[in-house]
């Protein structure tokens, strides 16, 4: 069953064309990865998902179409957004951040929490420090946690690993497929960094410059000679 289903999506920034004809869909409890290079357009695709630019084609949610919907309803419905921007608040706590996310889930509050706490230990030992003095690493965390304090069924991130350490980008990956191993959270992640998406998504489609070019299984992709000499340095 198809969780998330976009045909022929193009989207605008005024005049310009950020998206064309991007056309995927996204099953229950299935991880699946957008990879490519800064500026093809990866953070565009979700944020047009959650109504937040001009869009042209159908998003559908659960069958809902997400097209004529406010961003509020589209959270509202069920889909959790962790952005590469963080957009935290950086004077207040991380348990304040995280109860931002809540509000739209407010009978959910106490599981949450504890689901966001098991998943990142660090934010339970830290969640009266601000956000503003934490690593990088560390308000990645915050953001994801508050995208789960909404209780979604579809959770889009963007850009999990930008400027993380090696080390970190393994905990997050770790942290991740726990996440859907253990909830069955349907997982819409855009990335740069190549091996990090192949280790979690089922399916990937790489995207360049608003389009995709080339899509499949993480083996089929790196039997693929042309994404091995453009992401890899190899043919």
């Amino acid at each position: 069953m198809s969780v998330l289903e976009i045909n022929q999506l193009s989207a605008f920034y005024g005049k310009a064309r950020a998206l064309n004809d991007i056309s995927i869909k996204l099953d229950k409890g299935e991880i699946m990865a957008v990879i490519g290079a800064n500026g093809a357009g990866k953070s565009t695709l979700l944020d047009s998902i959650v109504g937040l630019t001009r869009t042209t084609g159908d998003i559908r949610f659960e069958g809902q179409l997400l097209n004529e919907c406010s961003a509020a309803d589209i959270v509202n419905s069920g889909v959790g957004y962790a952005t590469e921007r963080f957009n935290l608040f950086p004077y207040m706590s991380v348990y304040d951040n995280l109860m931002v996310g809540a509000y739209t889930a407010r009978d959910d509050v106490e599981q949450n929490l504890e689901l966001v706490y098991d998943l990142f230990p660090r934010l339970k030992e830290r969640e009266t420090q601000e956000t503003g003095t934490q690593s990088g690493g560390e308000r990645q965390m915050v953001s994801l946690g508050r995208a789960l304090m909404s209780s979604p069924k579809l959770l889009l991130i963007d850009e999990p690993t930008i400027g993380l350490a090696p080390k970190v980008c393994l905990d997050m990956a770790a942290a991740l497929r726990d996440l859907n191993q253990s909830t069955s959270l349907t997982i819409l992640i855009t990335e740069q960094n190549v091996n990090f998406a192949m280790s979690l998504a089922q399916n990937l489609h790489v995207l360049e410059t608003g389009m995709i070019r080339m899509s499949g299984t993480p083996e089929e992709l790196k039997a693929n000679p042309d994404l091995n000499k453009a992401y890899f340095g190899s043919s």
